[in-house]
């Protein structure tokens, strides 16, 4: 690490103490901006031996609790990091070493888990119904959906899947280690729109350096540093995948295709059906060519719409026509 990054980092350590309440809001707004000091603090979380890294864990910690929301995004962009330099340490065994990385993650995650009053969050997700248009999808370009009692009974009805409540956790073991990173990867999903490139091609890289090392892989890609296998769950790398399609479409194609072909060479040995099924699902959807960006640096998702049509059949079926339908006797 040079001496000029040393330099900004302290200062960038400094400073925030020196803020009055008025002025942490503009500080905030402006800190997305110093690419400089963001590249030193990547130097210095690749470090574990940095006698630097235990400050900077302290302060992304103070940002995260602060209730400022970019200081919360700032903190968020340096998620994947985080968990690649602390899953590469417990390869190794060198617990000691990932201590302050450690007690950041874990603070992140108990802060998260908990709404401001304390309670623990419940979070929600409706999933949407196939026999209603979307800007993803129309029903008709799937096909006949049979016209059943059951079909029927459903057509309408949204389906909502829960997750949590979610305890607090006091350290990061082997039993509940991936479960504190599956909700954090979670927690810097919910927020991709927000993340700058640089974190989104550390997520990208990090992902492929979680599914490969230790495998012959490794070697093919040139990896250097870890040897070991690193142990991964089901739902994190389904996490790991959200990431990656946000990735494809935003400016990061070669590296979130490398990502993506590992993730699902890593799933293929694992034999675990839910990212080989997403993954798979990824590659499908994907266009011939790499996305071309615009002048405006927009990325866009290709989707065929089917035309409507002026003309309505005698047969179509309607919720009229089941109302109003007689049984007759025969």
């Amino acid at each position: 690490m040079l001496a000029v990054d040393t330099g900004v980092v302290e200062e960038w350590l400094s400073e925030f103490k020196t803020l009055t309440e008025a002025s942490i809001s503009s500080y905030a707004t402006n800190l997305k901006d110093k690419s400089a000091l963001i590249s030193s603090l990547y130097k210095v979380i690749q470090e574990p031996q940095s006698e630097l890294l235990e400050p900077v864990c302290h302060q992304l910690f103070e940002f995260y609790r602060s209730g400022e929301e970019q200081l919360l995004r700032f903190t968020l962009q340096f998620l994947p990091e985080l968990m690649w330099c602390y899953l590469a340490v417990s390869a190794s065994r060198d617990l000691q070493s990932s201590g302050c990385i450690e007690a950041l993650l874990l603070g992140v995650y108990n802060l998260e888990i908990v709404d401001k009053e304390g309670h623990s969050k419940v979070l929600s997700f409706t999933i949407p119904s196939l026999s209603k248009p979307s800007v993803y999808h129309e029903p008709s370009s799937i096909g006949s959906m049979a016209l059943t009692e059951g079909a029927l009974s459903q057509h309408g009805l949204s389906r909502v899947v829960y997750s949590g409540p979610h305890p607090q956790r006091e350290m990061l073991t082997a039993q509940n280690r991936f479960e504190v990173l599956t909700f954090l990867l979670l927690c810097y999903n919910a927020a991709l729109s927000y993340m700058p490139a640089v974190s989104l091609q550390s997520l990208c890289q990090i992902c492929s350096r979680i599914c490969v090392c230790g495998y012959p892989r490794q070697q093919v890609r040139k990896y250097k540093g870890v040897n070991s296998r690193i142990p991964v769950s089901s739902e994190f790398m389904v996490q790991m995948l959200t990431g990656i399609y946000y990735a494809f479409y935003n400016g990061e194609w070669d590296l979130a295709r490398k990502a993506m072909d590992d993730i699902l060479y890593r799933a293929q040995l694992e034999l675990y059906p839910e990212p080989l099924l997403v993954a798979n699902a990824i590659k499908a959807s994907l266009p011939q060519g790499a996305m071309k960006s615009s002048k405006e640096g927009t990325r866009c998702i290709q989707v065929e719409i089917t035309p409507t049509s002026s003309r309505i059949s005698r047969n179509a079926v309607t919720s009229m026509s089941i109302r109003g339908h007689r049984w007759k006797r025969h």
